[in-house]
């Protein structure tokens, strides 16, 4: 790598861990922690979430699904906007009238604190997976670039990341993350550029080879729960950009950020609509790497892994100085969404837990309790991140484990936001049964291993087989119960 490139890598990665890092100087509360004071601008918000929705699972994972496949995976990408408009309209104002920094804690007044203590359980296995998968995929392209060992960059990455968000709290994360979507755009603009028109006969050939190979193809249109069909896609980002935008700690935190319901509104709308065409970007970047390597089929190293293949062009193939600044890109990216991570994991654990267990602990003891589950959570995270060594492709990965480990919370919200007469027994067997089939679909394979059975729905609907699970049952028992009642009135 050449001395040019590792100085700007350097200033770009290095500054924004000093940048984040700055806003913990001062002696902070556990509310400037937690919600940043709520005196964030809107639009700095926005910048933060959708930074947060394009990691290095998105600027990697997206461009080597396109390379690999085609344009399936975009599909999720489809229904992120409408996710945020309903955030805007509904569960923005929904969030800011709780009187409560935690996500969870609705579920504590509506069905009782096993309720609460559920969807946390389950927040924070999927917020460690997401640690981990981007950790893993920021360590990719250096290990492409300088052969540095994966495990070794993942620990560094890892500790620097938490260093400044546990430092700095939610104000620093949003801050940084609003800088690193801003060098993130930058970079993948840089990139489709150079690929496109570093063409021989220009962006016109890449977009015919693709073209001839069906490489923009949305996926099949067939009505297999099996496969990943445009459909299986388009259910599966609806469930989860909803789940993301209704009842995730890292977005519902940052609502509460805003000064005013105007500014968060404007948060999850620009958040959601910025992401579409960063996203479209990153598609088109992949598909012409598939065109370029068409042509140059021997510039290639023989097995390399899809993951690999976006790193591998930035390195050999784009001009000094703009390879500095696409990795510090990558990593920028990453970091922005970890950050959020660790920050909420640690709101989480302080609300949820410590809280209930020692209510009158002064302030500055919560301030220490979130500042060291931080740090438990970025551990935790690294951990996850060297198991991703053994996959072959990390976006598919980290979809199978964010349907998982989703618990079918979502359905219990719904069920508590839709329906005002839902008791804690009317959602308790939607909730037994929902967390079964995530169980059963997780086992899917070892089932067809031990006793022949057929793979009977892709492991990404899990989430959606979940969520409606908890919430028709739930939906139904009030219906058939109350109508008991009333009959026996």
């Amino acid at each position: 790598m050449n001395i040019i490139d590792i100085i700007v890598f350097l200033i770009f990665t290095v500054g924004t861990i000093v940048f984040g890092y700055l806003f913990g100087r001062k002696k902070q509360s556990s509310d400037e922690f937690t919600r940043g004071g709520g005196k964030v601008p809107g639009w700095i918000v926005g910048l933060s979430i959708f930074a947060s929705f394009c990691s290095s699972i998105s600027f990697l994972g997206y461009c080597s699904s396109a390379f690999m496949g085609n344009w399936n995976a975009f599909v999720f990408t489809l229904s992120i906007l409408p996710a945020g408009l309903l955030a805007m309209w509904y569960f923005v104002p929904f969030y800011r009238s709780l009187g409560s920094i935690s996500a969870y804690s609705y579920f504590e007044k509506r069905f009782g604190r096993w309720a609460r203590l559920y969807a946390s359980v389950f927040y924070l296995f999927t917020q460690i997976c997401r640690s981990g998968a981007i950790l893993f995929l920021l360590a990719v392209p250096m290990n492409v670039l300088m052969g540095w060992n994966i495990p070794i960059v993942v620990t560094i990455t890892g500790l620097g990341i938490v260093l400044y968000s546990q430092k700095g709290g939610l104000k620093s994360v949003i801050w940084t993350e609003a800088l690193q979507g801003a060098i993130l755009v930058g970079g993948a603009l840089i990139c489709l550029i150079v690929l496109y028109w570093g063409m021989p006969e220009g962006p016109e050939q890449a977009i015919k080879i693709c073209l001839e190979h069906n490489k923009f193809s949305l996926g099949s249109f067939d009505g297999s729960l099996v496969e990943s069909t445009f459909w299986v896609c388009l259910i599966y980002g609806m469930f989860t950009n909803l789940n993301n935008f209704a009842i995730d700690q890292s977005y519902t935190q940052r609502y509460c950020a805003a000064p005013s319901l105007k500014e968060a509104r404007k948060s999850a709308f620009w958040g959601s609509l910025l992401t579409l065409p960063v996203n479209f970007i990153l598609f088109l970047i992949g598909s012409g790497l598939f065109a370029f390597y068409y042509i140059n089929p021997g510039d290639l190293p023989e097995g390399i892994k899809s993951d690999f293949v976006f790193p591998y062009f930035i390195i050999h193939e784009m001009p000094v100085g703009l390879v500095g600044l696409l990795i510090a890109s990558i990593f920028c990216a990453g970091m922005s969404t970890v950050a959020t991570s660790v920050t909420s994991s640690g709101t989480i654990i302080l609300t949820d837990f410590y809280s209930h267990m020692f209510p009158n602990s002064s302030d500055e003891r919560k301030v220490t309790v979130l500042r060291v589950a931080s740090v438990a959570i970025g551990i935790l995270g690294i951990g996850v991140a060297l198991c991703f060594l053994l996959v072959d492709n990390a976006l598919d990965a980290w979809w199978a484990l964010s349907s998982i480990c989703s618990g079918g919370v979502l359905g219990m919200f719904l069920l508590a936001y839709l329906c005002p007469k839902a008791k804690k027994s009317h959602v308790v067997p939607g909730v037994i049964v929902g967390v079964a089939s995530l169980i059963l679909i997780a086992l899917q394979t070892k089932l067809t291993d031990w006793w022949d059975i057929p793979q009977f729905v892709h492991i990404n609907l899990s989430i959606v087989i979940s969520t409606l699970l908890i919430f028709l049952i739930g939906f139904l028992l009030v219906q058939l119960l109350n109508r008991r009642n009333e009959k026996q009135i």
